[in-house]
């Protein structure tokens, strides 16, 4: 067991001291070269076909972010303020005041709130279903298109992969034709399948990030929209009596 750990050990130093050379040269050799070009260099490295539609996953994955996170931050309502203008709206002016109030507040939840209060000479429980259901219309729309950002997070690193696979094969075939297996024969085909791997890895964490932050956001106004609608029927039975 000590013979196996002293092993391992050395291993690891062995390891870790080849990675911080090589760091070090890739450092001095970036040095002279800004960030933006050593990115292109990089790209038209990987190659054309692969590396131009893991570029198309990221533009349109980021169109869909940037598009849902300004619909979600418009779609935010202060509920309380909301709640506390419907609840005073109804006191001094029924049920007609308290609609122009939800007309007036943008967002999910005033959309909500105008349902139900139409629907409120019905009854308690006809508004209550009209609040049901028009939520979860609500809902759908704040969902909406993220199932395409969770495709393009998906097919990024598979592109990259399937890049990997091709660059490998190139690899071999050069090995084959040249009957020599030397670093300089395979250096071109393993190179293009690594920077396919690394860009299509690269796109799918910044589009995870963006998709984490959406479902926390949706996550958050759902709750918003259940919690309000509770108060929005206790306003209606209180206002009823």
């Amino acid at each position: 067991m000590k013979k196996v750990f002293t092993i391992l050990t050395i291993t690891g130093a062995l390891f870790f001291g080849a990675t911080q050379s090589t760091f070090a040269q890739a450092a001095e050799s970036v040095e002279s070269e800004t960030f933006h070009q050593v990115l292109k260099q990089r790209f038209i490295e990987g190659g054309p076909f692969f590396m131009g539609i893991v570029l198309v996953a990221l533009i349109l994955g980021l169109a869909i972010a940037i598009e849902r996170i300004i619909y979600l931050n418009m779609a935010t309502t202060n509920t309380k303020k909301l709640v506390a203008g419907v609840d005073e709206a109804l006191a001094s002016g029924g049920v007609d005041a308290a609609k122009e109030v939800c007309r007036n507040t943008k967002g999910p939840v005033a959309s909500i709130f105008y349902q139900g209060l139409d629907r409120a000479d019905e009854g308690i429980e006809a508004a209550e279903k009209a609040v049901v259901g028009y939520g979860g219309v609500q809902m759908g729309l704040l969902e909406k298109n993220i199932s395409w950002l969770s495709l393009f997070i998906a097919l990024a690193p598979m592109l990259g992969f399937m890049g990997t696979v091709i660059g490998m094969i190139g690899a071999f075939d050069s090995i084959q034709a040249a009957g020599d297996i030397s670093p300089t024969v395979v250096a071109g085909g393993i190179k293009v399948a690594l920077l396919t791997t690394v860009f299509g890895l690269v796109v799918a964490i910044i589009l995870q990030v963006f998709y984490n932050y959406i479902i926390s956001k949706v996550d958050g106004i759902v709750n918003d929209m259940e919690d309000a609608s509770i108060s929005l029927i206790d306003l209606l039975v209180k206002h009823k009596k």
